[in-house]
């Protein structure tokens, strides 16, 4: 009897296929997982103004007026709301502004870090606790 002679393995061809066919997953996978990404960071600017309207109504209630501060709470300057007793994380990825006066007040979240590209993400919410989303950086 004679030996057959068998090559085991991949061919050339075979490797090149399924690298195509990864490289084609891949780039359809990549965006979603910005935008999933994006939408969980957005959780942090929801939780915080939330924070702030109720913190705000609290305040209202012990001295008839909403909190106006000087300037933004970031994550440079973390204290800015602490008469509301609002602290901003070391890690926020948003800038926070009030502004407003005895009778009514507007707080926004602001942020262009969340993805890639230059479009800022944009979240307020009033004194009647209506969340509002001005400029939406998740979309594709």
């Amino acid at each position: 009897m004679k030996a057959r002679n068998t090559n085991e393995g991949f061919t050339l061809i075979e490797l090149m296929i399924v690298v195509v066919i990864i490289g084609l997953l891949a780039a359809m996978a990549i965006p979603r997982f910005m935008a999933v990404s994006t939408k969980n960071k957005q959780s942090e600017a929801k939780l915080v103004l939330k924070q702030i309207y109720v913190n705000q109504r609290t305040y209202r209630q012990q001295g008839n007026t909403y909190f106006i501060p000087a300037g933004p709470a970031n994550a440079a300057n973390p204290q800015a709301f602490k008469d509301i007793w609002v602290d901003i994380m070391s890690s926020a990825n948003y800038t926070y502004t009030i502004a407003g006066n005895v009778n009514t007040f507007t707080a926004t979240a602001t942020s262009s870090i969340l993805d890639d590209d230059p479009a800022q993400d944009v979240w307020s919410i009033d004194h009647t606790g209506t969340l509002v989303c001005v400029s939406d950086d998740s979309q594709l």
